[in-house]
């Protein structure tokens, strides 16, 4: 018994514990919640206090921009009034002008009124004299007004076109001389300014031998050395009874130039045998190839002209073993450059276009002798290959008067070649040779039968021919044209191309009765 009333106490015990443990607690959490609720009103207090001080702050501000604010546009405003006010004053004054300057016009105005009438006036005084005045003059001349005015214009333009003729040919014969004056004195300076050499050109080359017995090793065992010689070099060897020496022909000069020093080199080794000949011949083209970029180099140099096509210089350099009536062609180009430039520079034209047309005008010559055409239609091909200009092509193709000359620069070009190759001894040929065969080639065309006359112009490069027209056709006129051409070819020696220029002429006869 005494033990259940124990437990029970110690039960009643625990329990008071605990709820003592629990009011405690609560007494505790209530005393921190109070406290917490404490802080947080003092929070919010100080929050509102400073919410409220910045926004007193920020409606200070606000105030104060307000002001300036005001203050700028109020000072803005006023500004605006006084330039609308001085505007106003600057309108009011002009506008008192304008109407000074209206009435003074108005003024004006009623005076030239006045002026016009009196001069009205005037005018009719004058016409009513006038009036009188005629009818006296045509009693005294019995003349009309109209007759009279016609009478005086026939004689004042009978004396005005023989004054205006007289005006004229004192002009033209004054223009004429000073022209010729002036032309002599320009072809002469540029001539004086360009000092060239005279011709020393040969058209064959000839090779000096040591001895005779060379001869014998050039030929070779039955001419297998010459032989070589000639199917390598593409030349002619004439071996005469010329003691130490062989001749080498060929219509290409570069060619010739090749097989002479081959042969020069030939000699000096000794060694002459068809594998060392094909060596020699290489080692010399090469030489030739060389030589031929240098010498148009050179040409390119001497004249000053930019800007040449590779190929071009290349072809100027062949040049230099191209002559024509024993003048070397490079030279003669050079030389019509220089020219062309001291005659450009005197008539104020472009010398640069002038030296480049004159250092191109032959450029067909260093390629006649492989390719069918004249120098002239080959030159402009060359030329328009190169991109040249159709002012130096034009020039190219106009230097002989094939066709019409479309620039200064072409006929400077026309008359610097023609100074260059007829100044004293720019040509070996001689006028006698010349005339000959001028001569003969008339002969030639000349001797066809249906041809009536026959005329060789430009120094032999053209032969025109008259054909009577009752005997030849305009079909048959072809076929004698390439007959004459043949006979040319196979009876002359000449230089370059001839054209052969056929012309035949319809004629209508009849007799009035």
């Amino acid at each position: 018994m005494e033990l259940w009333l124990a437990i029970v106490l110690i039960a009643a015990a625990l329990g008071i514990g605990a709820l003592v443990g629990i009011l405690l607690r609560r007494r505790v959490a209530e005393k921190a919640i109070g406290s917490a609720e404490t802080e947080a009103a003092r929070i919010l207090d100080e929050a509102k206090k400073d919410a409220e001080k910045e926004k007193r702050e920020k409606l200070l501000e606000a105030k104060d921009e307000i002001h300036q604010q005001r203050s700028e546009y109020e000072r803005e405003v006023r500004e605006r009034r006084n330039e609308l006010t001085k505007q106003e004053r600057r309108y009011q004054q002009k506008e008192e002008n304008l109407d000074k300057k209206t009435a003074a016009l108005e003024k004006k105005a009623e005076q030239l009124a006045k002026k016009s009438q009196d001069l009205d006036k005037d005018k009719e005084a004058l016409e009513e004299l006038k009036k009188q005045e005629t009818e006296i003059l045509q009693q005294i001349s019995g003349l009309t007004a109209e007759e009279a005015k016609a009478e005086l214009l026939r004689d004042l333009e009978g004396e005005i076109t023989h004054e205006a003729a007289l005006k004229i040919k004192e002009s033209e014969a004054r223009i004429k001389d000073t022209a010729e004056e002036k032309a002599r004195e320009i072809l002469s300076q540029a001539i004086q300014r360009c000092a060239a050499d005279h011709v020393a050109e040969a058209t064959v080359s000839v090779v000096p031998l040591p001895n005779a017995e060379m001869k014998g090793r050039i030929i070779g065992r039955e001419g297998r050395n010459i032989r070589s010689i000639e199917q390598l070099t593409g030349v002619d060897l004439i071996i005469d009874d010329t003691p130490e020496a062989i001749t080498v022909s060929c219509f290409d000069p570069v060619r010739r130039e090749v097989a002479r020093l081959a042969l020069e080199k030939l000699i000096i080794d000794g060694r002459i045998h068809p594998a060392r000949i094909e060596e020699m011949v290489e080692k010399a083209r090469k030489e030739v190839d060389a030589t031929i970029k240098a010498e148009g180099e050179r040409a390119v140099y001497e004249t000053g002209v930019r800007g040449l096509n590779p190929e071009i210089i290349k072809l100027l350099g062949r040049m230099k073993y191209r002559t024509s009536y024993g003048q070397n062609v490079l030279d003669h180009s050079i030389e019509v450059s220089h020219i062309a430039g001291h005659l450009a520079a005197e008539l104020g034209v472009d010398v640069n276009a002038a030296k480049r047309a004159g250092l191109l005008h032959d450029l067909g010559k260093a390629v006649d002798h492989d390719m069918e055409g004249t120098h002239v239609s080959l030159g402009v091909e060359l030329a328009r290959r190169y991109k040249e200009s159709e002012l130096i092509v034009n020039a190219i193709e106009a230097h002989h008067g094939d066709v019409e000359a479309r620039s200064i620069i072409a006929v400077l070009i026309q008359a610097a070649d023609t100074i260059s190759a007829a100044r004293p001894g720019a040509r070996r040929e001689n006028i006698e040779t010349y005339i000959k065969r001028l001569e003969k080639l008339e002969e030639v065309t000349s001797s066809f039968k249906g041809v009536e006359s026959s005329y060789a112009i430009q120094a032999g490069r053209e032969i025109r021919v008259m054909v009577k027209p009752d005997q030849i056709s305009e079909d048959e006129m072809v076929l004698l044209a390439r007959q004459i051409a043949n006979k040319i070819e196979s009876e002359l020696q000449y230089p370059g191309q001839i054209k052969v220029n056929l012309l035949r002429e319809t004629r209508a006869v009849e007799y009035a009765k």
